[in-house]
């Protein structure tokens, strides 16, 4: 196993987006984990990370995609959960146009049956093309709508 930063921020979203048993971890309702006992929880499946390295998981991460508590004690994902969480956002005015990135093999199933979040709580959408053309590129050929 190579545990690079890659491999640990894969890992980190596996277990705090959709499978927190997958190390026996134990989420609060609003997504939060402890983060000394996700790193012995991690450390005990052969993946060995620091709390310096996990910080800096959580800073390099180009989509934001984890979030440390402000007394830095927890950690969480910051969207993308498979498993029921409530993040506590507050409503706000959406921009005039908002996009959805997807690959081109689900288009019709998405024009016959409208955007569904499938096996995620919420559909992902976008506040620029550019970003939504990235995530559709993650699925295969990407089309934006």
């Amino acid at each position: 196993m190579r545990n690079t930063q890659d491999d640990h921020s894969r890992f980190l979203s596996l277990v705090l987006r959709h499978q927190p048993e997958t190390i026996g971890l134990q989420l609060d309702d609003q997504g939060w984990a402890d983060i000394g006992e996700l790193l012995a929880r991690l450390a005990a499946k052969g993946r060995n990370l620091g709390r310096k390295q996990l910080e800096k998981i959580v800073l390099d991460n180009d989509k934001q995609r984890f979030a440390i508590s402000e007394d830095g004690l927890r950690i969480r994902a910051n969207q993308g959960h498979s498993i029921k969480i409530d993040l506590g956002l507050a409503a706000c005015e959406p921009p005039d146009r908002l996009y959805h990135g997807t690959a081109s093999r689900l288009l019709d199933a998405i024009l016959a049956e409208g955007l569904r979040p499938c096996q995620r709580q919420h559909v992902h959408l976008s506040a620029d093309w550019q970003t939504a053309r990235k995530v559709g590129a993650r699925h295969g050929k990407p089309v934006v709508l």
